[in-house]
């Protein structure tokens, strides 16, 4: 029985808890799904329609840099903003593997009760 993740499972959970404390926020949620169409946008486009100000989405937007879930890069005097894959392949790889343990849990449960 497997009580204590290895090395470097722990290293993907190192890796990961930003990514997911800044995927715990509905307008950073929302900012991802307008940038999962592949499509690089602008503060002002992802301003739009939201009823928040440029600064407060700009805010959300370093958050969601720092965890490594966006890109950005200058075009002329604007800053365009586009989804950064990896980060989000690294968050599904953490839950597969908490779904692993989790199923493995629950199938030594059942050997147990079944006994």
């Amino acid at each position: 029985m497997k009580a204590v993740a290895t090395e470097d499972e722990v290293e993907v959970l190192r890796g990961t808890a930003e990514v997911f404390a800044a995927l715990g926020d509905v307008v950073r949620l929302r900012v991802l799904v307008k940038l999962s169409g592949g499509v690089s946008c602008s503060i002002a486009e992802l301003t739009e329609g939201t009823g928040m100000t440029r600064q407060s989405v700009a805010k959300h937007l370093r958050v969601m840099e720092q965890a490594g879930l966006v890109e950005a890069r200058v075009t002329g005097r604007e800053k365009l903003y586009a989804l950064d894959p990896g980060s989000l392949g690294d968050a599904v790889a953490c839950l597969d593997m908490a779904s692993q343990h989790w199923n493995g849990a629950l199938g030594r449960l059942k050997g147990a009760l079944e006994k």
